[in-house]
């Protein structure tokens, strides 16, 4: 009964070739360029041919486990530490940490397997993109960054939901700034880009989305209020110009960066156990130069395009909220809802109705300038305090929940429940 053989093409195709050298069709030479293989090869297919026909040409290895395969306690150790650790973790990052912490020899490939193997990561079929013309990287740094905020639990349940403001390079995609804050505010964002001035210098241009903060969206703006935001007065006078995406796609950059970082980031900080903003923002510089090592690239160019900062250029004046205002012919100015006395030894008609730039700082100080010089002042009134104006983004902290008192405290024992079981309230005839 004949033997029935499992063959692949390439061993039917040998099989074929052998077949022609045995007919003395086909020299060995030739069949060693047909089959691109050594004539020292085909000599030993052949060997193998005569002595035990086709089934000589069927590979020894087949079924049998690959000499490369991972070993199973390697294998055991990975499967312990995704489950222990790296359980939400995808294949890239859970690998990074596999082999820089762990010191395990094994490819991202196999931890994919791994992980698809044991359902800790589901395949999914790469969606069609959708068409957006595409946009040339800038050739040098500092050229362009664009920057945003990204509002996201990133302590998790350890701690509050805050913001990170980003900041990446247009032509290399590093992170140039990265900064925890409560809010996407004005004095937050002159805060990061304090610490990247310093840093760096200035750039050309910063880009952004249209937020209040970067752009007036008035449609049509009444004649008293700016044209500038007090963000946009700020960079006008570094002469750093702001753009203005018109859509989330041009900006593509920094809002991959915001996802990259809403998984990555999130899991440094629970790996570290880190769960408040000043710890976080102590991190960042480390995970910065982490993030660039691996992910930045060579510009098209060498040129830096930052700028040094100018002796002219004073930070501490510049990044402040300023508002003009007009003395009045008592020399007093109202700036949020408080009154401030001008002292000065000049004659009081000397400064009656001149105009004056109040510029407030992150701590609330406030000083008054009249050209360019800072006036003495004092406070004439400050009122009660008003209802405030809050947006959307920020109502949720803005509202302060009253502390909870101590399960011992005096005033549980005079409210309806008393460790959380029903309390009849006394009646005024028990004490008779």
């Amino acid at each position: 009964m004949d033997e029935l053989l499992k063959m692949s093409n390439q061993e039917i195709t040998r099989l074929e070739t052998m077949q022609r050298i045995k007919e003395k069709r086909l020299t060995q030479i030739e069949a060693a360029r047909l089959l691109d293989l050594s004539v020292r090869q085909i000599k030993r297919l052949y060997r193998a041919y005569k002595t035990q026909g086709a089934a000589g040409l069927v590979s020894r290895r087949r079924g049998k486990p690959s000499n490369h395969r991972l070993k199973e306690e390697t294998q055991q150790k990975v499967l312990d530490l995704l489950y222990q650790r790296y359980a939400d973790f995808g294949p890239t990052l859970a690998h990074e940490k596999l082999t820089e912490q762990h010191h395990l020899s094994i490819s991202r490939e196999s931890v994919r397997k791994i992980m698809i193997a044991e359902g800790l990561w589901k395949p999914r079929r790469a969606k069609r993109p959708p068409l957006h013309p595409m946009r040339q990287r800038r050739a040098c740094v500092g050229e362009l960054v664009q920057i945003d905020g990204s509002d996201h639990a990133w302590f998790e349940e350890r701690g509050p939901t805050c913001t990170l403001l980003v900041f990446v390079d247009d032509a290399t995609g590093q992170l140039m700034e990265l900064w925890f804050v409560p809010d996407e505010t004005f004095f937050a964002y002159c805060e990061a880009t304090r610490h990247y001035l310093e840093r760096y210098g200035k750039p050309l241009a910063f880009y952004s989305d249209q937020h209040g903060i970067f752009r007036v969206n008035q449609p049509r703006p009444l004649a008293t209020t700016p044209g500038l935001t007090q963000f946009g007065r700020a960079m006008q006078e570094l002469d750093i110009q702001i753009l203005c995406a018109h859509s989330p796609q041009a900006k593509g950059r920094v809002e991959r960066a915001n996802q990259t970082l809403q998984d990555r980031l999130v899991k440094e900080l629970r790996l570290r156990e880190i769960s408040d903003i000043q710890t976080a923002n102590a991190f960042l510089p480390e995970f910065r130069e982490d993030f660039n090592r691996r992910f930045a690239v060579t510009p098209r160019s060498s040129h830096n395009a930052h700028r040094p900062l100018l002796p002219t250029d004073d930070l501490d004046r510049i990044l402040t909220h300023q508002e003009t205002r007009t003395l009045s012919k008592n020399l007093t100015v109202q700036f949020k809802q408080t009154i401030y006395q001008i002292q000065s030894d000049r004659p009081a008609y000397a400064l009656r109705h001149a105009h004056v730039t109040v510029c407030e700082n992150p701590h609330g100080d406030v000083t008054i300038l009249y050209q360019n010089q800072p006036l003495a002042y004092s406070i004439y009134q400050k009122p009660a305090r008003q209802a405030d104006i809050v947006d959307t983004k920020t109502l949720d902290r803005q509202i302060k929940t009253p502390p909870s008192p101590a399960p011992n405290h005096p005033w549980r024992r005079y409210g309806h429940h008393l460790n959380g079981k029903p309390i009849q309230e006394a009646s005024p005839h028990d004490a008779d």
